[in-house]
């Protein structure tokens, strides 16, 4: 993941993809809700626009970006809905107005960015590789959400591949927030592609292994769906634990989401 390139235009083409499932969007559907509490589409991409702009200033002023984290530790659990909300009320055309300029300036800054440079974050500190990864997570995830809330199927692509490198690569993380220890040993991974191609990962002879579609391991681990939905398979205590408890994303546990059934 030293050259950002390759994942800076993922992220460009996954931001284009969700670009045009609302632009031009009635302010109904705007105001349709989506599968996150009290979120409508607007919120959704708002909130994209929100951490767009975090992560600029991570990148390109860090005073700015520790002034920020100092507003969020004022506020844990309601800084991430208010940033949400203050974009909701925006008129669609301004809305969307923001979000595409704020991604643009941060491609630009990430395309820019020193190759070895690291930047600031709510976790530990990002290259531009991995920044762009956590913002195609995002955009990705939310984009799941704006999509159901549209009617939309949106067909999987190799992008995904971004983000079940990240979904593997916090696996100490998801534990970590749970008061759990790591497991010591490496996990196998064995994720079919959307291509067909097996994206693998771990030694091939760890006896922890989880195996399955690329897509629902990236709906598990960005809490997109429950676990008895998707068609994963864990072989090994410690790797069934961690399928209960995976996510990509920074932060406290998430509450994730109910099983179909007890959501209907």
């Amino acid at each position: 993941m030293s050259d950002p390139t390759s994942v800076i235009d993922d992220l460009r083409e996954e931001s284009e993809e969700l670009d045009r499932l609302v632009a031009g969007s009635t302010t109904h559907r705007w105001s349709l809700a989506t599968p996150a509490p009290g979120w409508t589409v607007a919120h959704q991409i708002a909130h994209l626009a929100w951490t767009d702009r975090s992560a600029l200033l991570a990148v390109t002023d860090a005073d700015g970006f520790h002034a920020l984290v100092e507003k969020a530790l004022a506020a844990p659990g309601s800084f991430v809905d208010e940033g949400a909300e203050e974009g909701a009320k925006l008129p669609p055309d301004q809305l969307l107005a923001r979000w595409r300029g704020g991604r643009r300036a941060l491609e630009e800054a990430l395309r820019a960015a020193p190759p070895k440079a690291r930047f600031p974050w709510y976790g530990p500190p990002m290259s531009a590789a991995s920044m762009a990864t956590a913002r195609l997570m995002e955009t990705w995830a939310h984009g799941q959400d704006v999509a159901e809330a549209l009617g939309v199927v949106r067909p999987p692509t190799d992008r995904l591949r971004h983000v079940a490198w990240l979904g593997v690569r916090t696996r100490d993380f998801a534990f970590g927030v749970h008061g759990l220890t790591p497991p010591a040993d490496p996990f196998r991974v064995e994720l079919r592609a959307p291509s067909g191609d097996l994206w693998t990962y771990g030694p091939a002879d760890a006896a922890q292994r989880v195996t399955g579609p690329a897509l629902d391991f990236c709906l598990l681990v960005t809490q997109r769906a429950h676990r008895t939905d998707l068609a994963l398979r864990a072989d090994g205590p410690d790797a069934d634990r961690w399928l209960g408890i995976a996510q990509a994303f920074a932060g406290p546990p998430g509450s994730g989401r109910p099983p179909k059934e007890s959501a209907s």
